[in-house]
């Protein structure tokens, strides 16, 4: 069975305060006489469900484009830990994530009719630590920033980086029993970006 954890992208859309827009126009129509459809978007690569560059954060981190892909798909464990509390080390100790690589978290009960509105849950430097020590590739959270609404420091996501651990922004969980899946979700190769949005699915592994 494949579940698409991937939020709708749309017009009208929320997107973080002070981000862009997402849109399109229409550069060619079969209605007028082209002999094709074709669209022009316009949108933030933090649209939806995205994954962040470690370029997003630090100058010299790597962009989008050079961001290898082993992380992105392989075996994940999605973990019911609903609450819009903080992730820390004490949260992420109640999980049975041992061994686990790349973790997913559904803290959310149902898609919210806006997913910027605050609080939400979101990693805790310490936390992320903790994550890398044990060798997790990627954390994965169905809102929208690793870090808290209000941080301008940032510090869950240069943790992360300091780490090498990737991160998916944004993800659609509602739908997804806790358990064992085998994870896909491949950015775009944008070369010198910050970020990209991915069309992430989980596969049960049975």
């Amino acid at each position: 069975m494949i579940y698409d954890i991937t939020a709708p992208v749309a017009p009208g859309m929320a997107v973080w305060p002070g981000d862009s827009r997402f849109g399109f126009d229409w550069t060619m129509r079969l209605s007028g006489g082209d002999t094709v459809n074709v669209t022009r978007l316009t949108m933030s690569p933090h649209t939806g469900t995205h994954a962040d560059a470690f370029f997003h954060v630090a100058d010299h981190g790597l962009t989008m484009g050079e961001t290898p892909l082993d992380a992105y798909i392989g075996p994940a464990r999605v973990f019911d830990a609903p609450g819009d509390g903080p992730i820390d080390v004490g949260r992420l100790e109640g999980l049975m994530w041992g061994g686990a690589t790349r973790l997913l978290f559904k803290t959310r009960r149902c898609r919210p009719v806006d997913p910027y509105a605050t609080p939400f849950a979101h990693f805790t430097p310490a936390a992320v630590e903790a994550c890398g020590k044990a060798g997790v590739l990627l954390v994965g959270l169905d809102t929208p920033s690793m870090d808290d609404f209000h941080s301008k420091s940032l510090d869950a996501h240069h943790a992360l980086r300091r780490h090498g651990i990737a991160n998916l922004e944004n993800l659609d969980l509602t739908d997804v029993p806790p358990g064992d899946y085998e994870l896909i979700a491949l950015p775009l190769k944008l070369m010198g970006l910050d970020g990209s949005p991915v069309r992430a699915i989980l596969r049960s592994r049975a």
